[in-house]
């Protein structure tokens, strides 16, 4: 059928790296057209939440099981370069650790031009804890933690 959009895939693993691509819209700018500091972590906070669906980690049914949720516990992020209204955008993230109840994820954000560019803007390393409903640390869901090793490794993600 040709009236049927493709299927939406904003991102995919590359090896151990997971991208992410975006474009910057007007609404993410300040008035000079340049990204507003705190939209890049809307913009990481998006390709972990990918990550972590590509990943097979259904981060939905475990808060509707009442399991919990993740909670971002740490957080550095260092801005190198200004995004600019239309820049065509690519987030890259490893998985750098994976303990029982938390994940650490170092992210970079690059101007993309076509192909992958050495346009490095911003980059950060967020930790990120598995909370239980009550808000204390709790061990991750079953095979959470494996998925993240694998992804870690470059693996194929266990089903």
């Amino acid at each position: 059928m040709d009236d049927v959009p493709p299927p939406f895939v904003p991102g995919a693993f590359a090896g151990a790296a997971h991208h992410y691509r975006l474009r910057v819209y007007f609404e993410d700018t300040d008035l000079s057209g340049i990204v507003y500091h705190a939209n890049y972590l809307r913009y990481m906070e998006r390709a972990r939440s990918d990550m972590l669906r590509l990943a097979g980690i259904d981060q939905r049914a475990a808060m509707e099981a009442g399991e919990g949720a993740w909670a971002v516990t740490d957080l550095a992020i260092k801005y190198l370069r200004p995004a600019k209204l239309d820049d065509d955008l690519l987030v890259v993230s490893h998985v750098e650790a994976v303990r029982g109840a938390s994940v650490v994820i170092a992210q970079r954000i690059l101007r993309s031009h076509g192909a992958l560019s050495d346009d490095l803007l911003t980059e950060g390393r967020v930790t990120a804890a598995f909370l239980s409903p009550e808000g204390r640390p709790r061990r991750q869901p079953a095979g959470w933690a494996d998925r993240f090793t694998a992804v870690m490794n470059g693996e194929t993600i266990p089903c």
